[in-house]
């Protein structure tokens, strides 16, 4: 337990960085929710903080967030700005003892991660980074399969999410507020994806190769892992794939059998032969998106209110920045990167 010892009512939250994501996802259901408040928001551009504020009915707007953490009695502060802020913001937070959930990625680079990661330790807060794949209903049953050993050792996890090119001209394309490209963006997504299925199993050598075709960040990365347990994990995510729709897969191959997400599928071996074990009722893909980030600020709300502990922590995201970061290195260099 941090020290905010017992249960709380209602959790009383302030967001900052009011983009697509907080009003696409963030706002729409966090406002629903009947355990939560909505006390401040907080964004650089006044007229939208205020706009907002206005739509949802929210007390107060900021646009500067440490005036927001010293004058607001708030328990948690969501933070959806642009990566590059995530540090300053998250570090002020959790020093004013404000339990915190930051979208994904946790910062742009390895020291940023660990800089918030020992703010959470000093500071005695939660924090949990959105990684809301994990809370696709789809996902979370695949996962509840290999829990219960229903597909024997894993030794092989392919991800991949392919989309067509867009023009997007957002903060993305720009290293210095990003830190990178499509692998900061949609790589680390689904290389947490695979990991947890995996069960989190160490990583031995990493081998990447990126593209830059169109943007001076990488638009299409490949990623191979090997890994201690003898397994291996393969990754491949685009912004600029020629294809006809986009693409979003999780495939795990086990000893005893195999399964898949988006449609979810689960094979097993039974008596020599293979048997389709998929549970019957399973979300649409459709609904999946929107149903992950439901569970997980659903999950974040039940932590800072004491119902259960945090999953997806600073600690999780400086591991997982750690094997991004030999990615990006791999692919600079042209070689394989070995972990000590």
């Amino acid at each position: 337990m941090s020290s905010n010892e017992g249960k709380i009512s209602k959790a009383k939250i302030g967001i900052v960085g009011l983009g697509w994501i907080s009003q696409v996802f963030h706002f729409p259901i966090l406002s629903k929710m009947p355990d939560v408040e909505i006390t401040c928001v907080c964004d650089r551009d006044k007229t939208r903080a205020r706009a907002l504020a206005e739509k949802y009915g929210i007390p107060r707007y900021y646009t500067d967030y440490n005036q927001m953490l010293q004058t607001e009695n708030i328990d948690a502060v969501d933070i959806c700005t642009s990566t590059d802020a995530h540090k300053d913001i998250a570090i002020a937070s959790l020093e004013a003892k404000r339990d915190v959930f930051v979208e994904k990625p946790i910062a742009r680079k390895y020291e940023e991660a660990i800089a918030i990661a020992d703010s959470v330790k000093k500071n005695k807060r939660k924090l949990m980074v959105g990684m809301n794949h994990r809370f696709r209903p789809d996902a979370m049953m695949l996962r509840s399969f290999i829990e219960n050993n229903e597909l024997g050792k894993v030794f092989y996890a392919k991800a991949g999410w392919l989309r067509k090119p867009a023009s997007e001209g957002t903060w993305l394309l720009q290293k210095e507020m990003s830190g990178g490209g499509v692998f900061l963006d949609m790589g680390i997504v689904m290389l947490d994806l695979a990991l947890w299925m995996a069960g989190y199993p160490e990583v031995e050598r990493v081998n990447a190769t990126n593209y830059s075709h169109k943007t001076k960040v990488e638009d299409s990365s490949v990623a191979y892992l090997s890994l201690k347990n003898g397994s291996t994990i393969t990754i491949e995510v685009s912004w600029n794939f020629h294809i006809e729709n986009e693409l979003y897969y999780c495939n795990i191959y086990g000893e005893q059998g195999s399964g898949k997400i988006n449609p979810l599928k689960i094979h097993k071996e039974m008596h020599g032969s293979i048997v389709n074990v998929t549970p019957i009722k399973t979300d649409t893909s459709q609904n999946a998106l929107k149903k992950s980030y439901e569970n997980e600020l659903k999950h974040f709300i039940g932590s800072i209110r004491g119902i259960h502990s945090v999953i997806s922590t600073a600690q999780e995201a400086v591991q997982r920045m750690k094997i991004v970061d030999a990615i990006y290195r791999s692919a600079a260099k042209g070689k394989e990167i070995i972990f000590k």
